[in-house]
């Protein structure tokens, strides 16, 4: 069937599903609510992968204390940080300090982290100041710079004060950086929060260590590991990107079954597209042998079928992907564990994949209504 036919076969189509207003309008709910599901839970698989695919350093370890399962569990002093200079291929070590207001999970997870403020560039170098001043932030004790999704999650600006944790800062600035953590997370001076977490001076979370050479990652965490054994706080060291990886298991395990939930939504939507069509279809068994009496030939009418499944499943896709989109982009949703923070963002990707989801199980669910309405004798369908 040439394209022009076709072109002109969609007002039809268009036409046969308006003359069933409410069933074409529950329809496209139904389908609207299964691309809504969907598409949340691409968008929740998406965090995953950001937080599990985070850039670590190839040359960075991370030290904190034996049997940590929290952040508020792992106390190491600070004087740690000058004997571990002192090992052989550490190149510089940096002291910080986290505060959480939920250690669990949580779909609102505040997380400080305190770092010499001397040392936020080596820290955390890709982040970008947005709003305010990072020159203020360094010469105000109480000064916070905050990421661009707890602060749009909080309503939270420049000059706002702001309090979480048992911690109150004020806002100096807003930060993004392509690290999704930075973007969840306020920066605060170290000595700060060691008093505002009511720590005291002298202790904090872990340490960054950053080696000479990648290739004495194992040995360099073998000798801190060994070299407070026995000390008031044995300690764990790791690579950075093992340890990445161990604070996202556990959130990873959280939205597995999430899979689920995106697979039944595809199947209601296959399933409901198919019964709409095919009830469209049966009532209109004299109509299509009408138009096969005026010379509509089968494909046409095959055609005119499919092209309902795809109308039904482009605007239901468009409803719900659409709706996903504004859901996440005013409710900065994000989900966090132990500290490690998972931001749901609206990404206009997931969006067109939903709408293309939608759109070919329209056409697949159309195909069996197709060869019905095509496969039975005119005169039969007349008399029907």
């Amino acid at each position: 069937m040439s394209s022009k036919g076709l072109i002109n076969l969609i007002p039809l189509a268009g036409k046969q599903l308006l003359r069933h207003r409410v069933r074409t309008l529950l329809t496209l709910l139904g389908i609207g609510a299964g691309i809504f599901l969907f598409t949340l839970v691409e968008s929740m698989q998406g965090a995953v992968s950001a937080v599990t695919g985070a850039q670590a350093s190839e040359a960075t370890l991370v030290v904190f204390r034996e049997n940590r399962y929290c952040p508020s569990t792992s106390r190491l002093p600070e004087y740690y940080a000058e004997e571990i200079a002192q090992i052989d291929g550490v190149r510089e070590v940096i002291p910080i300090q986290i505060t959480v207001n939920n250690c669990g999970a949580s779909l609102d997870v505040v997380t400080f982290r305190g770092v010499p403020p001397e040392l936020l560039h080596r820290y955390a170098p890709e982040i970008e100041v947005l709003e305010g001043s990072l020159s203020t932030w360094q010469k105000t004790d109480d000064g916070a710079l905050v990421g661009k999704n707890l602060a749009d999650r909080r309503g939270l600006k420049t000059g706002d004060s702001f309090a979480a944790a048992g911690v109150r800062v004020r806002i100096n600035g807003i930060i993004e950086s392509p690290n999704a953590q930075d973007n969840n997370v306020a920066y605060v001076h170290l000595p700060f929060l060691q008093q505002a977490s009511q720590r005291g001076l002298g202790e904090v979370t872990q340490f960054n260590v950053r080696v000479e050479d990648p290739a004495m990652l194992d040995r360099v965490a073998e000798q801190i590991d060994d070299r407070f054994r026995s000390g008031e706080s044995p300690t764990f060291t790791q690579p950075e990107s093992a340890f990445f990886a161990r604070a996202a298991q556990e959130l990873i395990e959280l939205t597995r079954f999430t899979r689920w939930i995106g697979l039944g939504a595809v199947i209601a939507v296959l399933g409901l597209v198919a019964n709409a069509v095919l009830l469209v279809v049966r009532g209109r068994v004299r109509e299509n042998a009408v138009l096969q009496t005026l010379g509509y030939p089968d494909r046409a009418i095959a055609w005119l079928v499919l092209l309902e499944g795809l109308i039904l499943g482009l605007v239901g896709g468009l409803l719900g992907a659409g709706c996903a989109w504004l859901f996440l982009h005013f409710s900065h949703l994000s989900f966090g564990n132990e500290g490690q923070i998972m931001a749901i963002t609206a990404r206009l990707d997931l969006v067109l994949r939903g709408m293309g989801i939608a759109l070919i199980l329209g056409g697949v669910a159309s195909l069996y209504p197709a060869w019905v309405s095509v496969r039975r004798p005119i005169v039969e369908s007349l008399r029907s």
